[in-house]
């Protein structure tokens, strides 16, 4: 399920679940559920640039996240919160990119 479209659920949290009742057990794992995955991509490219002899200037440029897709933490598992119990309310960081120059003699 997509949370956009859901409402920020990552699953139908009202008919899924519910709390167990005292004394009773599940036959459910405690950790059977996977969250959302991780689709990321980073890039990074130099280049040595010689400005006399025995010096040089040293260019990095490096991206994290490049596409800039959408991470989402896993959605709030706890069955009694139930204002937020299955929504997905935050996301790993965006893209991020990063420039370095360095002077070597």
């Amino acid at each position: 399920m997509d949370p956009h479209k859901n409402g920020g659920y990552f699953f139908n949290a009202n008919t899924a679940f519910r709390p167990e009742n005292l004394g009773e057990h599940s036959a459910t794992p405690v950790r059977f559920f996977a969250g959302p995955g991780i689709f990321n991509t980073d890039l990074g490219a130099s280049k040595s640039t010689s400005l006399a002899e025995g010096v040089s200037l040293l260019l990095r440029v490096e991206f994290f996240n490049i596409f800039n897709h959408t991470n989402f933490i896993n959605p709030v598992g706890n069955i009694t919160n139930s204002g937020q119990f299955g929504q997905v309310i935050s996301s790993r960081d965006p893209r991020i990119g990063q420039i370095a120059a360095k002077v070597v003699f």
